[in-house]
């Protein structure tokens, strides 16, 4: 290469620093890996600006710069190149972080920036062009810069800021060549890049190059600190959403928290402060959390459990109302031909399939009539231990068919029929029975009802009476004509389009299907599906069928079936309510299960103490039967533990320890185990598991399938419990004429029997002056010196008192014995 022509670098004055010293020099000594070095002319250019009032325009050293021989132009090319691709990236990477900046400045703004940075580098490019000349040496330049791998550092910073764009490649100054080697010069470059990108925006020849500088934060860094600043408001009060908090009457700390969207932790603290020690599953009232409530700074909404019942029932418009088949219910005394009635309306032999020949389970069906038109029926007992599925059936029905035998008359359950009928205030129709029968008289019926305030119309009443014969089928098409005419004028309607409405008639537990029940649909369809709730029960209608075991889609208002679905056993009686979805029924089947727990605690603890210690006293003297009775229904189950509960005296007494539907199971027997119980089946059995525990344990269990047959039982085994009677039979008396003083016998009493006789070891009374001045036992009785067994009337004899000698004379000794007379309930 050829070298050349070095000039002398002189310095007036060591004012100026090695580092101004050396770039002012433009010539620096570059060392390479191989052992050689070149000393290469560095030229700072200041950026192009309108020349100011006195100050003429710099003149650029850049073009200096390329005449320099010792710098080569491919070398002068890549330090450009590496700029510009530092430049470009920085830009890029400057844009990017600057994006989420609001508004732009004004244009007006960002020229006056621009303007004056301008003259601001103007001025420092004079000052350090007036410290130090242009034709110092650069030997004399290195020399004072100690030539020990001096880093240079350029005089101007380049500044980019939001709207500025990027001077043009010749408007940088930087560093062109140090005493490193090439490889530790692209080990700055990649600083510089690193630097820029990380930095707040300004990049220096300084900074770039400075080993002192301290550790920046990264671009991601900042760029998530940006992102955490967007959700932190400013002012946390502005940005606080108040809710409305819904407070029922009770609520866990943990719902409580999460009703007002605060940690559970936070809420705890808030009651700790109030004095009141809680954890998050504790139950608090309805004052302490609204206190909780208002400090947190939300709304409180007082709501009742109960309005979870609020809009469970809906009101119906008069436009969607349809023409539904009427409800009967055919009531009666036991074996007048109720069930006989109905087989004759549907043709079918239920009465014979009945155990004993009567109902003893309420029944639903629906029977279409000739005409096309359907009429639902339901058949309840006439045994007096049914009278509530008699009122659950006059509770739900539309029209009452009073069934009545021509040649029995009125009986004790027809005229319980009658008042349910009455009490229920619905319509009736009486159906005299059996009229060709032998025997038969429906004019003694009709006057027999008049006693009952029933006027048929025969005798200008208002209630229609139709002469029948179940077995022939006479007048059953008069029967069924008065039937609807009594629909006619109640007319009855219903909405079929909208959430069913009904009541359960039955319910039961069959294998393999889980509860069951028998449901009446009083307003709108029930289909598959639907979540209903019923009671303290709820489920998902899984099935419907017919009570023939028919399948079937949906049941319409005033249709019977049975409901396969239920999550428990229901009780008959119960509302049948489809509700939206199952959350609302899981909520309302929990408040009303607490509620009838809340009845029971509250009827057992209402009692005083007075009460509960008469209780006691009376219950040392009374005997109890406990029992646990099964049934196929739950009617029955009923029905039995009511009859049951009928027979207790004040002496005895039936304990149902358990009543359920379904057959007898372990635990059942495990119960009866351990409270010395009986078992009543009543038309169910015991399974496999239940018999063998029976079997090994000695459990007492008794089956069933006539109601009157399980209360006569209960009723002897009830009368075994009762204490006897005690009879009194008089033997004798004797008259205390002598007394006799011996030392081994002690005080003997000399008598003469004037009645019955004086028996050995009989109970004796000893009376003086009428009054009974002892009661005991007869110790011995002597005829001369002799010990008899008894001496009868007339005779003399001798007698001492079981522990007694204070006998005088004239005293009355009378002999009696005691008899014990078993008592029947």
């Amino acid at each position: 290469m050829e070298e050349q022509k070095k000039c002398t670098l002189s310095l007036s004055g060591s004012a100026v620093d090695m580092k101004a010293t050396a770039i002012l020099s433009g010539r620096v000594r570059q060392s390479f890996s191989h052992g050689k070095s070149k000393v290469v002319a560095v030229e700072v250019k200041k950026k192009r600006s309108s020349p100011t009032a006195g100050v003429s325009a710099p003149v650029s050293p850049l073009s200096e710069l390329y005449k320099d021989k010792n710098l080569t132009s491919n070398e002068l090319e890549t330090r450009l190149k590496v700029v510009k691709e530092a430049i470009k990236e920085s830009k890029e990477q400057e844009l990017l972080r600057t994006k989420n900046v609001e508004n732009e400045q004004s244009a007006s703004a960002l020229q006056a920036d621009e303007t004056q940075r301008q003259q601001e580098s103007e001025s420092a490019l004079h000052a350090t062009e007036e410290v130090a000349p242009r034709n110092v040496s650069p030997k004399d330049a290195a020399t004072k810069s100690g030539a020990n791998n001096q880093k240079i550092h350029s005089h101007k910073t380049f500044k980019h800021s939001k709207g500025a764009d990027f001077a043009d490649d010749d408007d940088f100054s930087y560093k062109s060549a140090t005493s490193k080697k090439a490889p530790d010069i692209k080990k700055d470059i990649k600083e510089l890049k690193g630097r820029y990108i990380a930095g707040s925006g300004k990049i220096s020849i300084y900074n770039a190059l400075d080993e002192d500088h301290g550790r920046t934060r990264s671009l991601s860094s900042i760029r998530r600190a940006k992102q955490k600043n967007k959700f932190v408001p400013k002012n946390p009060d502005e940005m606080k959403v108040i809710k409305d908090v819904v407070l029922p009457e009770t609520i866990s700390v943990q719902e409580l928290s999460n009703r007002m969207a605060i940690r559970t932790s936070d809420v705890i603290k808030t009651l700790m402060k109030m004095g009141v020690m809680a954890t998050a599953n504790q139950i608090i009232d309805a004052d302490t959390a609204e206190l909780v409530i208002l400090e947190f700074g939300h709304n409180v909404k007082r709501v009742s459990d109960s309005d979870v019942e609020i809009g469970l029932r809906k009101e119906d418009s008069a436009e969607d109302l349809q023409f539904r088949p009427p409800v009967v219910t055919i009531m009666g005394h036991v074996d007048h031909g109720k069930t006989s009635l109905l087989d004759a309306l549907r043709k079918t032999d239920v009465a014979l399939k009945e155990a004993g020949g009567i109902t003893q389970s309420i029944g639903a069906y629906q029977v279409n009539m000739r005409d096309g038109r359907r009429i639902t029926f339901i058949d309840t007992p006439g045994h007096a231990a049914f009278t509530e599925m008699r009122s659950r059936g006059a509770n739900v029905t539309d029209v009452v068919v009073l069934v009545v035998a021509a040649d029995d008359g009125v009986k004790d359950q027809t005229i319980e029929a009658i008042d349910h009928a009455k009490a229920a205030k619905v319509p009736m129709v009486v159906a005299i029975n059996k009229i060709d029968k032998q025997g038969a008289n429906p004019d003694r019926v009709r006057k027999e009802l008049l006693s009952h305030e029933v006027v048929v119309e025969a005798y200008g009443g208002d209630i229609i009476d139709v002469e029948i014969s179940a077995k022939t089928g006479l007048n059953l098409e008069k029967l069924e004509e008065s039937i609807l005419l009594q629909a006619e004028v109640l007319d009855l309607k219903a909405n079929p389009y909208r959430a069913a409405e009904g009541v359960v008639i039955e319910s039961k537990v069959e294998k393999g299907l889980g509860p069951v029940a028998t449901v009446l649909i009083k307003k709108g369809t029930l289909k598959v599906g639907d979540i209903f709730v019923s009671g303290v029960v709820y489920g998902r209608v899984r099935a419907i069928r017919t009570d023939v075991k028919e399948a079937l889609n949906e049941l319409t208002p005033g249709m019977p079936g049975e409901i396969i679905g239920f999550n428990g056993s229901t009780v008959p009686g119960d509302d049948f309510i489809v509700v939206e979805d199952e959350g609302k029924a899981r909520e309302i089947s929990n408040y009303r299960d607490r509620k009838k727990r809340e009845q029971t605690l509250v009827i057992t603890s209402s009692r005083t103490a007075d009460q509960l210690f008469s209780k006691f006293e009376a219950d040392e003297k009374l005997r109890y039967l406990s029992v646990i009775v099964k049934a196929d229904v739950q009617g029955s189950a009923e029905a039995i533990c009511s009859s049951l509960q009928k027979l207790s005296t004040e002496e005895v007494a039936v304990r149902v320890l358990h009543s359920g539907i379904g057959e007898v199971t372990e635990s059942d027997v495990v119960l009866a185990r351990a409270s010395n119980a009986l078992i009543l089946c009543f038309n169910v059995r015991a399974n496999v598991q239940a018999r063998d525990q029976i079997l090994r344990d000695g459990i007492q269990i008794k089956y069933y399938s006539i109601i009157y047959d399980l209360i006569d039982d209960i009723k002897a085994l009830l009368s075994g419990l009762l204490a006897p009677n005690i009879k009194e039979n008089i033997l004798g008396s004797a008259e205390v004429r002598k007394i006799f003083d011996v030392s081994k016998l002690g005080r003997i009493a000399g008598c003469m029997v004037t009645a019955g006789v004086i028996r050995r070891g009989a109970k004796a009374r000893l009376m003086r002056d009428g009054v009974v001045v002892y009661s005991g036992d007869v110790r011995s009785v002597r005829r001369h010196k002799d010990d008899v067994k008894e001496v009868r009337e007339n005779f003399e004899c001798g007698v001492t008192l079981e522990n007694y000698n204070d006998i005088h004379v004239n005293d009355i000794i009378e002999s009696f014995e005691l008899e014990e007379v078993a008592r029947q309930l």
